[in-house]
């Protein structure tokens, strides 16, 4: 009989996959509430969950760092090459100490000393600069695609604390109710007017009731504890709740709005888009590296007691090499960039299709419950129990009732929480948490 319970519960220890949103209307989520002695300290909504995992979540700063690491790559790439400062001295008489004179220094030795500079050709710095900024323009998108997955799982991990929450509250509920008819059922036994059969049946049931409320309490303890991992452990205390309720919120939007709308503003789009502005720059920067640079030197030199300059020019002669490879090779990657960004759009529409169709198809369950199975089925449980409590109905139509009724309001909360789940992936799939 407790199958239909058992396997909802159990399921709120699985992945975040069978989650979904919030049922029945929202309700403004009011600011943090301190709670009773043992109880939760604070309570979040879903809203702050998601700003306290962006501002703490330690993968999600790890991997920001990687915008500063760009930028300072930006920095590298900008700089201009060293001057080259040379000397020596030659002809000295270190086998024969007694010509050690100024005389001798100053007409057979020879001293130089002179400063190189090397002048890069083809706007080099320029070229190096602009595929650097490019790769950190495409890090922000990166990063920003981080934020839409976190976003997601705190989602996620979010809904499963509020079926969690749910489930353990009509667990308790229904142990409450349940413990009423093993009293009711107590007093009829001792007036003679149970058999000791029916009774004990009655009152072994009131086992699973119980550990019903077990599983739900363990089950929102491990939700709890998965959301704050998410969130950043020193965002919120150890002890906190979620706010809100499983609630239902229709969207408003046809497909082909929706594929527009991702197609505008999925991050990961954006990235793949971005590598192909990045790729063309890195070709640009190849062409520029095939220039051959200028060496320039002046030396001062003094030898046979004269002093001069000299001036010396190199440039390499481009017969073999003249970055072939390397220009050839970015050409391709041009062409792999923007495959991967063709391939991302696809993806991105097959994305928000299925999304689209698994919130209609979740809709349409979660309006089947509210079009009158969950008033039916709490009804027909209210008029068996009465009908029991009052000896015109038997022991098994009692139970069977009771069966049907929880059945129909944990499937009722999961179909919200799996509704849930879907306008989340729904959010997801287009890029932005604003779906009119």
């Amino acid at each position: 009989m407790r199958k239909g319970m058992a396997w909802a519960i159990a399921s709120l220890a699985l992945p975040s996959w069978v989650l979904g949103q919030n049922p029945a209307p929202q309700q403004p989520a009011g600011p943090p509430a301190a709670a009773a002695p043992n109880g939760p300290t604070a309570r979040i909504a879903l809203d702050d969950a998601i700003r306290l995992a962006l501002q703490h979540n330690h993968a999600l700063q790890a991997m920001r760092t990687t915008i500063l690491q760009n930028q300072d790559l930006e920095t590298t790439a900008n700089l201009r090459p060293n001057p080259v400062l040379s000397w020596d001295a030659q002809f000295l008489p270190f086998f024969q100490p007694e010509n050690f004179t100024a005389s001798y220094i100053d007409t057979n030795a020879q001293f130089d000393m002179g400063v190189g500079y090397l002048f890069e050709r083809g706007k080099k710095r320029q070229h190096r600069l602009q595929a650097a900024k490019d790769v950190t323009e495409q890090s922000r998108w990166q990063v920003s695609d981080n934020e839409r997955t976190l976003a997601f799982n705190v989602a996620q991990q979010f809904i499963a604390a509020l079926l969690a929450e749910s489930t353990l509250d009509f667990a308790q509920q229904d142990l409450e109710s349940f413990q009423k008819t093993v009293d009711i059922s107590e007093s009829r036994h001792k007036a003679g007017d149970l058999s000791e059969g029916d009774y004990l049946k009655i009152k072994l049931q009131l086992l699973q009731f119980q550990t019903d409320v077990a599983q739900a309490k363990l089950a929102r303890v491990q939700a709890i504890a998965a959301l704050r991992q998410l969130v950043g452990f020193e965002s919120v205390p150890e002890q906190f709740a979620v706010a809100g309720d499983l609630q239902y919120q229709p969207v408003h939007q046809g497909l082909d709005e929706l594929k527009a709308m991702s197609l505008r503003t999925r991050p990961d789009l954006m990235e793949a888009r971005q590598g192909v502005i990045a790729a063309e720059s890195q070709e640009k920067l190849a062409e520029a590296n095939a220039k051959q640079d200028l060496t320039a030197t002046v030396d001062y030199s003094h030898v046979n007691a004269t002093s001069g300059l000299s001036f010396f020019f190199n440039i390499p002669l481009a017969v073999f090499n003249r970055n072939q490879g390397e220009i050839a090779r970015t050409k391709h990657a041009i062409t792999q960039a923007q495959e991967l960004a063709s391939e991302a759009a696809e993806q991105t529409i097959s994305d928000v299709v299925d999304a689209y169709y698994a919130l209609e198809m979740s809709d349409q369950i979660v309006q089947l419950y509210r079009g009158g199975y969950v008033d039916n089925a709490r009804e027909s449980r209210d008029i068996s129990e009465y009908a029991y409590r009052h000896g015109a109905a038997s022991l098994l139509d009692f139970l069977d009732a009771q069966r049907t009724y929880r059945a129909n309001q944990l499937g009722y909360r999961q179909a919200l929480a799996t509704y849930m789940t879907a306008l989340e992936q729904m959010r997801q799939a287009v890029g932005t948490r604003n779906l009119p």
